[in-house]
């Protein structure tokens, strides 16, 4: 199952007043797994960002003015997007710019369904508690010591992190069970996590290796469990 850990950084706070996308990043995992593959890039939004947003990202005028334009990677996004399910951290914020710029180029908005925001899922995990990504990442003893400032790249990289301990840890695909899951057909709830409890109704049992027992040694054991109280060995053999 693939799935996209997205972050963006912008200009200000509101893309129905001309704020735009000066950085975008994507994190690809697999199963919940990172594959390594991601989307980057830095984009000149042909306008000056608020001092306030400027303190927050750290990408001057200047520094993006030789940037691409998101309509120069915005089909390539497109395509990377794909119909994957896309992990966001206040997912209204940034959904609401990346389909103000997708307007821009006459491309297709994100789908509502294909979210999911993990401010969510936080909200209900830690009930009335502090659920910025800064909070989640201490709650879960994700390092953040070198995020001085923020980055799309960098903070879609930390809430992949701290998307899958809210799902349940690093582990919580499964993927090292065996293709017998498929076989299968094991359910799964709607972050396409692995009902355990029915993977393990429909396991099939592994065939019993047949060993071939020392004559000798069968005796001696079975006169050593005699010796042991309340054994065991005497239930099962009853």
């Amino acid at each position: 199952m693939r799935e996209l850990v997205l972050d963006t950084e912008t200009t200000g706070l509101d893309h129905e007043n001309g704020d735009r996308i000066v950085e975008i990043g994507i994190i690809e995992l697999n199963n919940h797994i990172k594959t390594g593959n991601f989307f980057h890039y830095y984009i000149n939004p042909e306008k000056k960002s608020d001092p306030k947003a400027e303190k927050v990202h750290g990408l001057s005028q200047e520094f993006l003015s030789d940037k691409p334009k998101f309509s120069d990677i915005s089909e390539e996004l497109v395509k990377f997007l794909e119909d994957s399910k896309i992990i966001i951290h206040n997912a209204s914020f940034d959904v609401g710019f990346l389909n103000s710029e997708l307007h821009r180029c006459n491309l297709e908005e994100l789908k509502e369904e294909n979210i999911l925001d993990t401010l969510i899922l936080a909200r209900k995990k830690f009930p009335g508690q502090s659920i910025s990504l800064d909070a989640l990442c201490r709650k879960f003893e994700i390092d953040i010591s070198n995020r001085k400032i923020h980055g799309a790249l960098k903070d879609a990289e930390l809430l992949s992190l701290v998307y899958l301990e809210l799902i349940g840890g690093k582990q919580t695909s499964l993927s090292f069970l065996d293709t017998k899951i498929i076989e299968n057909k094991i359910e799964k709830d709607d972050y396409g996590n692995i009902d355990i409890i029915k993977y393990y109704e429909k396991k099939l049992l592994k065939d019993i290796n047949n060993i071939d027992l020392n004559q000798i040694d069968y005796e001696k054991h079975k006169e050593f469990i005699k010796e042991i109280p309340n054994s065991i060995w005497d239930k099962i053999e009853s």
